[in-house]
């Protein structure tokens, strides 16, 4: 039975898969996106990779960093969100710690449907 053609209530026959998703917290002035995406796509091939950029935020240090419209700003904050199986990204993470600033990765488990 695929997909669609189950009743609203029957999930037993979705599949799921443990994952870990990570989002890794940077700022455009990091000059790591595209080193970081190189690693992620060409080396890893991980699942999926979302780059998210903030219009505004701050971290430990309190620096607000924000877009305006008479500022072109170069600094704003960025998250890498991306996700695969647990063995796959600890060895992406352990890789991440040598290059990104401690405290800017969060990780958690979750199950993807498939």
């Amino acid at each position: 039975m695929d997909r669609h053609s189950r009743g609203a209530g029957d999930i037993s026959a979705e599949m799921t898969t443990s994952v870990t998703v990570v989002r890794v917290y940077l700022s455009e002035g990091d000059q790591l996106l595209k080193p970081l995406m190189a690693k992620l796509h060409d080396e890893e091939g991980v699942r999926g990779v979302t780059v998210f950029r903030g219009v505004s935020g701050f971290g430990q240090d309190g620096k607000i960093h924000s877009s305006s419209l008479l500022d072109l700003a170069t600094d704003l904050p960025m998250v890498i969100e991306f996700f695969d199986e647990p063995a796959k990204v600890n060895s992406i993470i352990d890789h991440l710690n040598q290059v990104v600033k401690p405290g800017h990765i969060v990780s958690w488990s979750a199950q993807l449907n498939e």
